[in-house]
């Protein structure tokens, strides 16, 4: 069996993370398109998923290196108590995760952005 015949091994270390992000964030259109009937006590949450450690993700994000612009003008922290639970996945597994969980945390009272 040659190198392009041998099947790939799917590689596990995509995450999904979580940054709360500043109430401001409410003034976003985008925001608001995802979160029309939020109200001022709810969380306001970005979900995303990664192949690096979510630590180093949120700092590329701070510093606009393939940012969420919400997340660059608006995130104040990682939220690992609402990810850590999650192992290392597949790429397709994270993106199904991230769409998943962004759900789930909009019907558990948290405002949400997630693309």
């Amino acid at each position: 069996m040659t190198a392009s015949t041998r099947p790939r091994r799917r590689r596990l270390h995509h995450r999904v993370y979580v940054v709360e992000l500043a109430p401001a964030v409410r003034r976003d259109r985008r925001f608001v398109a995802q979160n029309r009937y939020t109200t001022p006590a709810m969380t306001c949450l970005y979900v995303g998923s990664t192949g690096v450690d979510p630590e180093v993700r949120f700092a590329n994000h701070r510093r606009g290196h393939k940012a969420c612009p919400l997340v660059r003008r608006h995130g104040l922290r990682l939220r690992p108590d609402l990810y850590a639970d999650f192992p290392a996945m597949t790429w397709e597994d994270a993106l199904a995760t991230e769409v998943a969980w962004a759900q789930e945390l909009r019907e558990a009272g948290y405002a949400v952005y997630q693309h």
